[in-house]
């Protein structure tokens, strides 16, 4: 009893962080009919220098790193964004009234990674001096690449398989080719320059002098503008079924556990720091939100995205950082005590 008293408040205390406040005050804002709107170029504007600060502070940090180190998490990440996907599309084949592409569809951008919501951990564990590999985040892609491509294949054979698609025209969506529009998205393509730039760039003065001093506040404009697009999803997903919603808000938690105890043995095999293993498990808990939508509508365009959108962005994005975020930091603190 002791021990389930200390995780309850170790959790409700990690609900004081100002990210979560800005996320929870944009649903707040929007529920109310406020007219308030955050500029999309601001938006955008955000999001890049977010990951180009991380992407730089991973680059510095592997010039000094072993990279024998990142292997075995990198081998887990993958075999992380694959599991989920594989659960994703187990758990919507056996329900009879959803389409089989939508909930594949649903299922691969769970697997994909929220490029804010790592942000968000991140800022997190640094306001509670919680150290962490910086190339943590570069683990992203093993992640979000793998996850889209199975999905994709996944739905493109059952596809094929269909009556109706059978004097259509072949997809000629490969392997390759989703590789390569994952790589050309906005998000892994700020955060790969940005990590080339710290790792063959003396960037430490524009690091320190411009993009970290501006992570924390732009930050706060990503959770503002996410929370009152969380609160918008919430109509299309009432039309597409109640399904979604109890996968979008169940999913981001168990996936996040699996993460953690892989994580864990990363930890124990590798020396990978307990900071690490939150990082992990966040990464596992997200679903995309900048290159996962444009992908998956590309690669499964029969899939409804008012399903795989409206589920990440109105539940699975706030469950995963209102939610998941706290949860593993106490859980960390409670395992790796």
């Amino acid at each position: 009893m002791d021990f389930l008293i200390d995780f309850a408040i170790r959790l409700v205390s990690q609900f004081q962080s100002p990210a979560l406040a800005f996320l929870i005050g944009g649903m707040l804002v929007a529920a109310l009919g406020s007219k308030l709107q955050i500029p999309t170029a601001i938006y955008q504007f955000a999001v890049f220098m977010l990951l180009m600060r991380i992407g730089i502070s991973g680059g510095m940090e592997i010039k000094e790193a072993n990279l024998v180190d990142m292997l075995f998490p990198a081998l887990i990440t993958v075999i992380i964004g694959v599991t989920i996907v594989v659960i994703g599309v187990f758990f919507f084949s056996r329900i009879k009234s959803i389409k089989r592409e939508d909930g594949i569809a649903t299922a691969g951008l769970f697997g994909a990674v929220s490029a804010s919501t790592l942000a968000a951990s991140m800022s997190i564990l640094e306001e509670k001096e919680i150290a962490f590999e910086a190339w943590a985040p570069a683990l992203y892609p093993f992640m979000d690449i793998p996850a889209l491509i199975l999905a994709i294949v996944l739905a493109n054979l059952y596809l094929s398989k269909k009556e109706e698609n059978k004097d259509k025209e072949k997809s000629d969506i490969t392997a390759w080719s989703i590789t390569k529009e994952s790589l050309q998205s906005s998000a892994l393509s700020a955060l790969l320059l940005g990590m080339a730039l710290g790792l063959f760039a003396n960037t430490g003065k524009v690091f320190d002098g411009f993009y970290d001093p501006l992570f924390k506040g732009l930050l706060s404009i990503l959770m503002l503008t996410m929370g009152m697009e969380a609160y918008a999803r919430l109509k299309e997903l009432r039309h597409v079924g109640h399904w979604f919603a109890f996968y979008a808000f169940f999913a981001p938690i168990i996936h996040g556990l699996i993460a953690f105890g892989l994580g864990y043995i990363a930890h124990i095999t590798v020396g990978f720091s307990p900071g690490g293993v939150i990082i992990l498990s966040i990464l596992a808990a997200s679903s995309s939100d900048v290159s996962g939508p444009p992908t998956l509508r590309a690669g499964i365009p029969s899939a409804n995205p008012s399903c795989y959108i409206g589920s990440s962005t109105s539940i699975g994005t706030p469950v995963a950082i209102a939610i998941c975020i706290p949860l593993f930091i106490a859980l960390s603190e409670v395992v790796f005590k």
